[in-house]
């Protein structure tokens, strides 16, 4: 292994390829932070680039680069504007926009430059010393193991409502699931629930989705609150202040920072998993885990909700490249054109890659150090002008919402159905914020919803039924602990109002 760190930092370092990954990282960080574009269209548009510079390491380094860098970068628009750049950032949005609308869009932006720079350097760490070993784990891996995975992700809903909000969660919940049943089902390439309508045929967008829940409804009640739309309103929102965090504030994100990073990272390692499910987990975690007043600090402005999902994408964003290099599985959409490029490039990822070509390999791992250094600088010194955007007056910022909003919605799909489903979804999730519905576990709903399905239906032939359950141990552990993840929000909330009847009483 020391051996082909050498080789790596050997190639990593040339002139030419430290181009690639200053390079790549400015794109990608750009590219982040336009809702709706995302290191899928970016790397697909670059994939002639990068077969144009001949050198697969060079090229694999760039259009590596731009993939973190996207998922680095995507925070922005999550925490000045609660429009989601990349889907590994809506969770981002949750703490993130509070803090903007308290006047700590700095502080915000640094938190998440910071926990985003940690979770890609652990994960880098882990990548190098871990990625052998724990390819073969990528392998026990099976159907049944990923839909027990989407299980547990659904069973954290409770970590997304807030008091007495169980049931309201549950319904949006729901509802997510129906919505990933639009489209070609799993057992079939049938068409359901499209009402013949073609655009339909391959399912609704989550780009589209995520923008109707949280950047649409926003520019409407902007719209229909002219206190709050206006210049110099009460909400000092606009104000940048102190953008350093405290040592207590650092002291209390570090083991957030410490936990997601490895969490994160075996996330994205497992195919199909990856940043966004990551990232949401992350978040539920450690809301399950805080206690009191931090606990319903969630969602209200916690640096604790900024830091673990930023952390948490970050690091699975580097885990999924141990399936990609050595098993050639691509964990991920963006992944997997990634391994288009590698095959294009004539590189075959694959047990033989760290032995073959090693310089590749190597080359990558040590260039994701240097391209998390390269985004923390590039991003530390330029938060005081990116934050200056909430500075603009409400009435110039809603155009500019919603032209991103749209903007993102259309090239997302290319398709100009989206900006009817988009104002469609736009409309009834503002209707369901006046009703004080939670809406992240919609979108959980919708994002697990597809993956549970086909890795359920993929299950129950393989084993002709529910015995897959019993047969694999892995399985079973994975649904005992969605058990645990439901009881546990309730049996807590049971203690607590057992508490406070009981002070009640001696009162």
């Amino acid at each position: 292994m020391l051996e082909g760190i050498l080789v790596g930092l050997t190639a990593a370092v040339t002139p030419f390829n430290l181009i690639m990954v200053v390079m790549g990282c400015v794109i990608g960080t750009l590219i982040g932070m336009l809702p709706g574009l995302g290191p899928m269209s970016i790397i697909a548009i670059m994939i002639p680039v990068a077969i144009g510079i001949g050198d697969p390491t060079a090229a694999l380094i760039l259009l590596s680069g731009v993939y973190y860098g996207a998922i680095f970068g995507g925070s922005t628009s999550s925490i000045l504007l609660n429009a989601p750049g990349v889907a590994g950032t809506v969770a981002t949005s949750f703490d993130g926009y509070p803090m903007a609308r308290k006047g700590q869009a700095g502080k915000a932006l640094t938190i998440a430059a910071i926990a985003s720079f940690a979770g890609g350097t652990i994960g880098a760490i882990l990548l190098m010393i871990f990625a052998p070993a724990l390819s073969t784990v990528a392998l026990l891996f099976h159907s049944a193991e990923y839909f027990a995975l989407m299980v547990v992700g659904l069973s954290a809903i409770a970590a997304f409502a807030g008091t007495g909000q169980v049931a309201k969660a549950l319904m949006m919940t729901i509802l997510g699931l129906m919505l990933g049943t639009v489209g070609e089902g799993a057992l079939s390439n049938m068409p359901r629930f499209t009402f013949g309508m073609m655009d339909l045929q391959s399912g609704f967008s989550f780009i589209t989705l995520a923008m109707a829940m949280f950047a649409l409804p926003e520019a409407l009640f902007l719209v229909m609150n002219p206190a709050r739309a206006a210049s110099g309103s009460s909400d000092d929102s606009g104000k940048i202040t102190g953008m350093r965090i405290t040592r207590s504030e650092a002291r209390t994100i570090a083991p957030v920072v410490g936990r997601q990073s490895l969490q994160g990272f075996f996330i994205g390692v497992l195919p199909g998993a990856g940043a966004t499910i990551a990232s949401f987990l992350g978040y539920a975690v450690e809301r399950n885990i805080a206690k009191g007043a931090e606990q319903e600090e969630f969602g209200k402005g916690s640096i604790k909700g900024l830091a673990a999902p930023e952390t948490a994408n970050n690091a699975a964003c580097t885990g999924s490249f141990v399936p990609l290099l050595t098993l050639g599985i691509p964990g991920s959409g963006t992944t997997a054109i990634l391994l288009g490029a590698l095959l294009a490039l004539n590189v075959t990822p694959g047990p033989r890659l760290m032995t073959d070509t090693p310089e590749v390999f190597w080359a990558v791992i040590i260039s994701m150090y240097l391209g998390n250094l390269v985004l923390l600088i590039l991003n530390l010194p330029l938060i005081p002008y990116i934050a200056k955007i909430l500075t603009i007056p409400r009435t110039f910022l809603i155009p500019f919402i919603l032209f991103f909003t749209l903007m993102g919605s259309y090239l997302g799909q290319n398709n100009s159905t989206e900006l009817l489903i988009l104002v469609g979804f736009g409309v009834v999730a503002t209707i369901l914020r006046f009703a004080d519905f939670p809406l992240a576990p919609l979108l959980i709903g919708f994002i697990l919803g597809t993956m549970l399905e086909n890795n359920f239906a993929r299950a129950m032939q393989l084993y002709r039924g529910f015995d897959f359950i019993l047969e694999r141990p892995m399985t079973m552990g994975l649904l005992a602990l969605a058990v645990i993840l439901v009881v546990l929000p309730s049996y807590r909330g049971y203690r607590a109002r057992k508490r406070a009847e009981g002070v009640a009483d001696g009162d």
